[in-house]
């Protein structure tokens, strides 16, 4: 049996129950913290919190070389973590097909995803966005300005009047360019490195300066924050701690826009409202 659970977005309580009773009953736990991490909880956190021991796994070691992950499913059971939804941004679904191949019976426990809570937290109706982009690092794909996948999926979001979410980008475990030269001895060789919303308004103002953004930091904590402006204006802000991401609002319903203005000082006239 594999199950695969979210953790939510935060820390070690932001798991549902049914996830944790799942977790606690697993005779073995693998984890990712790659593709989206807890910003509120340590790995040695999580085990002690819900008595399991915990093997965190690189990519590659899921995406790879899972054989050892299905192998253990094959004969108990195991649970797959992820913060997030599992299967939402964070998907492992080519895991999940292995396997099924393998005639093993896999289980799905949802957790709380930074796109919903993205909707909750600014007001804007989950059912009026469009696709979903992330935002990388200039040097992590090493083209000039916006990747077309960036301002593709914003400017047809935009055609179609939908908002758009923009995850921003996260290295974990990366050694980023200036720190190139450093020795493996050097405890910051080696670092995680999370792409803030004043970072990702500024490299968005290159093509949209007076396009309206809306941060969305730390959702799922006990001080998310919310704080829309025009994308030159917010990157000369700070939204401190991580985790954030930018949401680019489409056309507005009414109360929409008196939930953006309200809940994230954004300024009525700057708003598409229909």
């Amino acid at each position: 049996m594999l199950t695969f659970i979210g953790l939510g977005l935060y820390d070690e309580r932001s798991i549902t129950v049914e996830g944790q009773e799942a977790l606690r009953a697993a005779d073995h736990v693998y984890a990712e913290f790659y593709t989206s991490k807890l910003l509120g909880a340590t790995v040695e956190k999580l085990e002690s919190t819900h008595d399991v021991t915990i093997e965190v796994r690189d990519r590659a070691g899921v995406e790879q070389h899972p054989d050892d992950i299905l192998e253990t499913a094959e004969r108990e059971d195991v649970a797959f973590l992820t913060a997030g939804d599992t299967m939402i941004s964070t998907t492992h679904v080519d895991l999940r097909l292995r396997a099924h191949d393998r005639d093993i019976e896999t289980r799905v426990i949802h957790g709380v995803t930074a796109q919903t809570a993205a909707s909750a937290l600014t007001g804007l109706q989950n059912y009026r966005f469009g696709k979903a982009t992330t935002l990388p690092f200039p040097y992590a794909h090493g083209a000039e300005g916006l990747p077309a996948s960036v301002t593709e999926t914003i400017d047809d979001n935009r055609a179609d009047g939908l908002h758009t979410v923009v995850y921003l980008d996260i290295k974990v475990g990366h050694n980023p360019p200036d720190r190139q030269n450093a020795t493996r001895s050097d405890e910051k060789a080696d670092r995680d490195e999370y792409m803030t919303a004043d970072v990702g308004a500024d490299l968005l103002a290159e093509v949209y300066p007076d396009l309206v953004g809306v941060v969305v930091a730390r959702a799922g904590s006990p001080d998310p924050l919310v704080a829309a402006g025009a994308m030159s204006d917010l990157a000369e802000r700070s939204f401190g701690d991580p985790l954030h991401l930018l949401v680019i609002p489409g056309e507005c319903h009414l109360l929409e826009a008196d939930a953006l203005v309200e809940l994230g000082g954004a300024d009525r006239d700057a708003l598409d409202v229909v």
